[in-house]
């Protein structure tokens, strides 16, 4: 990723997403901006004892996020699933990407409670 794009990136992510994901692309339709990012295929250094195998990801999820300069914003992420080669069980990284109960992300869930709570009454 040219550093432009990442220092562009920098404004609109969280560092966490920066330094896992890899940023693939981005497409503007009228009102909404889709952003796409992918798991880098990066083992955790906590599994750095056990045989893995790659095995490409799990179905894309899509998280709303804050609103960019009058456009919707959605991050279409691919999370990555690798096999551990002795237990044949599928093994990934425990993300929390969106807030429990909702498609957004927590910064911008938290973001709408609290301006709930100063809604007229």
């Amino acid at each position: 990723m040219a550093s432009d794009t990442t220092s562009l990136l920098r404004l609109f992510l969280p560092d966490f997403i920066l330094e896992n994901f890899e940023f693939t692309g981005s497409i503007e339709e009228n009102d909404t901006l889709h952003i796409h990012l992918e798991e880098i295929n990066k083992l955790p250094t906590e599994w750095a004892s056990i045989k893995v195998e790659s095995k490409g990801f799990f179905p894309e999820i899509t998280v709303q996020d804050f609103p960019i300069r009058g456009h919707k914003a959605f991050f279409h992420i691919k999370r990555r699933r690798w096999l551990d080669l002795e237990s044949g069980k599928v093994i990934y990284r425990e993300w929390t990407l969106v807030e429990k109960g909702t498609r957004l992300t927590g910064e911008f869930a938290a973001f709408l409670k609290e301006i709930n709570r100063y809604r007229s009454q």
